[in-house]
């Protein structure tokens, strides 16, 4: 088996939080130059893009030299470029920092920003704006939370330390706590353990339970109640993807504004940011894995259509 090399640091700085693109060429190639290589590769580039960037110096080599155009193929070489990014619909919320050390930043994240860039969220995430605008351009983070989840994500610092943190969620030794405001059902008995085999199939939308062995245990309670609406406290024990948002809805009880659960309706657009996702990532309480300090952290943010139920009937952006 080849060892994998690690690689070396980026010769590109950041623009704007977003770290420059890394490719490494296959073992094996059948290709006679870099250039070549990547005009395969990177065919959502456009036509004659990629020429363009070579002739204009953009692609460089670990030593932050320009690649030639005919710089023949090495496998396992490493060159990185910037890439040019998409117009996106900037959200008009901020990220709010709950702690900051010299290890770990942890932010209250609202809702429709992601957590880091994916598909067409790159600069429009919390990542990039807390690169930006903490001056911590070797920030990373430890997990994350759903675009439409709000609430509050642990970031590290060091990149070394990345994994010990990263390894408290795998291990869960991080005890999480959200809160979701769904319909009010009498009947429904809680306290409750939900368990269940959840699987999210890539390029499909929502997650779905399955028949075997459960993957995914969430305790839910009944934190207080109102006429035809509740407030759940959800405690998860695992972390699959859209986790609370399948077992709440599972019981009958989908979450307010999830566009997925129980039915998959036509997407949100990018700008409407009325009736945000009712589901907050209230609490995280963990053992520091590098200083042993015992953490709690606790978000400032509120549900809108328990604290505000007349913009939420309303329509009206938080």
């Amino acid at each position: 088996m080849r060892r994998r090399t690690p690689p070396p640091p980026a010769p590109l700085p950041q623009r704007d939080g977003v770290d420059p693109v890394r490719v490494r060429l296959p073992f094996g190639g059948v290709w006679a130059t870099v250039r070549e290589y990547l005009v395969a590769r990177l065919t959502g580039a456009g036509p004659g893009v990629v020429e363009a960037m070579f002739g204009a110096g953009l692609i460089v080599g670990a030593d932050g030299r320009a690649v030639a155009p005919d710089a023949p193929y090495e496998p396992g070489m490493f060159v990185w470029f910037q890439r040019e990014l998409a117009p996106e619909v900037p959200v008009p919320f901020p990220v709010e920092v709950v702690h900051r050390d010299a290890h770990i930043v942890v932010a209250d994240k609202p809702h429709f920003l992601a957590t880091t860039p994916r598909g067409t969220h790159v600069a429009q995430t919390v990542l990039a704006r807390l690169r930006s605008e903490l001056g911590i351009p070797s920030l990373s983070a430890a997990h994350r939370l759903d675009r439409l989840t709000a609430g509050l994500v642990l970031f590290t610092v060091r990149p070394e330390e990345r994994g010990a943190y990263q390894t408290l969620f795998a291990d869960r030794l991080v005890r999480k706590e959200y809160e979701a405001i769904a319909p009010y059902d009498a009947s429904l008995a809680l306290p409750r353990t939900v368990r269940s085999r959840i699987l999210k199939e890539r390029g499909v939308p929502a997650a779905r339970e399955v028949e075997g062995e459960p993957n995914a245990v969430t305790r839910v309670e009944l934190a207080e109640h109102r006429a035809a609406l509740a407030r759940y406290r959800l405690v998860p024990e695992t972390g699959q993807t859209h986790q609370l948002r399948v077992h709440l809805s599972a019981l009958g009880v989908p979450i307010l504004g999830d566009p997925l659960y129980p039915e998959v309706t036509a997407p949100v657009p990018d700008d409407d940011f009325r009736r945000p996702l009712q589901l907050l990532a209230r609490r995280l309480e963990f053992t520091d894995p590098v200083t042993g300090a015992e953490h709690t952290f606790v978000s400032g943010r509120t549900l809108q259509a328990w604290h505000s139920p007349e913009r939420w009937a309303a329509g009206q952006e938080p």
